[in-house]
C-alpha cells in the first residue's frame, strides 16, 4: 500500500448485537449468541444457528431482509462520521454468486445498490459498487477504496457486506456436505447473519492518542477451497500473508495478533495450521487470535469487515495484546486476503 487508510468508524448489525458497539462488547466478553432452533426438514431435527433478533416482518423475503440489514449497519456507519451519503462511497460484498442466495429472487444481484438506495432515501458516491466474491473479495477492495478516496473525490468509504446463510438453499447444501455444527459433528460451521461497514478515511477522524489504520494488503486465491475435494496446504492464505507484509509498513515480527474470519470448520481449522507455520517464524510464547464467529456464527460476506472493525476497536481502546493486528480473511469459493492493522500514534 502507498498510504496508510484509516478505520475511522462503522457500523454492524450481527446475532451478537443491534449495532457495533453492542457486536463488540459481545465478541470481546465472549458471548454466544447460539441458539437451537428446529427444521421442518429433517422433521423435529435440530440445528445450531446465530439468528438476529428482528420483528417477522422485517424478515418478509429474503431479499427485503439482507436490504434491511445493510441498511441499519450503513445508517449506523454514517453517523459515525460527518461526511454526507454523496461523499460516500458504498462498497458492499454480498453472498457469493455460486450460492445461488434466494435474496437475489426478490432482488438481483444488478439491482441492489438501487434497491438499496431508494430504500434509504438517499443518494450515494458514483464510485458505489456491489461486488461478489464475499469476505475477502470484500477486504481486496482497500486498494480501490484508497483510489476512491485519492482520485474520485468521495470523502470516505464504507467497505463491507451483508449475507445470511439462514435459508433452506445454504442450509440444506451445508447439511448434505455435513459441514453444519452439531451432536454429530462438533468440528463444523454455525450458520449465522449479519451486516457489517467499516468507515475508511485518509485522515484519522478518531478520538485517542492511537489510531488504527490498515498498513498493509495481500489478496489470493487457493485452488483447493472448501468446495473442492482436497484439503488445502494453506497456499492462497500464506501469499496472501506474505504481501500483506511485502509493503513498507509492520512486517512478520510486529504482529501482535490475528483476527480471523475462521468458523469452526476441520478444513479452515487444518488450512490456518499449514499456512501460519509457514508463515509466523518469529518465536512467540503465545499467538493470540480473535475467531468473532465463536460470537456470532459464519456470517458469510459481512465477515471481512467485521476482522478490520474488531481489530480497530481493540487497538484504539487498548485491550489488544499489542499494536499491530493481521486480518486473515477467507472466502467460501477460495479468495484469500490478509490486512495489517496498525496503531498509529498521533503527533504530540
Amino acid at each position: 500500500m502507498k498510504r496508510p487508510l484509516y478505520l475511522s468508524g462503522g457500523g454492524a448489525v450481527t446475532p451478537g448485537g443491534l449495532d457495533l458497539r453492542q457486536t463488540l462488547a459481545a465478541i470481546r466478553a465472549g458471548l454466544s449468541a447460539f441458539e437451537e432452533e428446529f427444521l421442518v426438514e429433517p422433521f423435529a431435527d435440530t440445528q445450531l444457528i446465530a439468528r438476529v433478533p428482528t420483528h417477522y416482518q422485517l424478515r418478509r423475503t429474503q431479499g427485503t431482509w439482507l436490504l434491511n440489514l445493510a441498511e441499519r449497519a450503513i445508517s449506523e456507519a454514517l453517523r459515525s462520521g460527518s461526511a454526507s451519503a454523496q461523499e460516500t462511497a458504498l462498497l458492499i460484498a454480498t453472498p457469493e454468486s455460486f450460492r445461488k442466495h434466494p435474496a437475489f429472487d426478490d432482488v438481483p444481484l444488478a439491482g441492489f445498490l438501487p434497491a438499496l438506495t431508494r430504500q434509504m432515501g438517499v443518494t450515494f458516491h458514483a464510485a458505489s459498487r456491489v461486488v461478489d466474491g464475499g469476505a475477502a473479495a470484500n477486504v481486496g477492495l482497500i486498494e480501490r477504496a484508497a483510489e476512491i478516496l485519492e482520485a474520485q473525490g468521495a470523502r470516505q468509504v464504507l467497505l463491507g457486506g451483508v449475507d445470511s446463510f439462514l435459508n433452506d438453499g445454504d442450509l440444506a447444501r451445508l447439511r448434505d456436505a455435513k459441514r453444519l455444527a452439531g451432536g454429530e459433528n462438533a468440528q463444523g460451521l454455525v450458520p449465522g447473519e449479519a451486516a457489517a461497514f467499516a468507515r475508511i478515511t485518509l485522515a484519522p477522524e478518531a478520538a485517542g492518542a492511537v489510531v488504527p489504520a490498515i498498513r498493509g494488503l495481500g489478496v489470493a486465491q487457493e485452488a483447493d477451497s472448501v468446495l473442492s475435494d482436497r484439503t488445502s496446504q494453506g497456499r492462497g492464505l500464506l501469499a496472501a500473508l506474505r504481501a500483506a507484509t511485502a509493503s513498507p509498513g509492520p512486517g512478520e515480527p510486529d504482529i501482535s495478533f490475528v483476527v480471523s474470519n475462521s468458523n469452526g470448520e476441520r478444513f479452515s481449522g487444518l488450512e490456518q495450521l499449514i499456512a501460519r507455520a509457514r508463515f509466523y517464524q518469529t518465536r512467540r510464547e503465545l499467538l493470540a487470535t480473535c475467531y468473532p464467529a465463536m460470537t456470532v456464527g459464519d456470517v458469510g460476506a459481512a465477515s471481512g469487515a467485521l476482522a478490520l472493525l474488531v481489530a480497530a476497536d481493540s487497538i484504539a481502546r487498548d485491550y489488544a495484546p499489542g499494536p499491530v493486528a493481521m486480518c486473515e480473511v477467507a472466502s467460501e469459493a477460495g479468495t484469500r486476503a490478509a490486512a495489517a492493522v496498525f496503531g498509529m500514534r498521533r503527533a504530540a
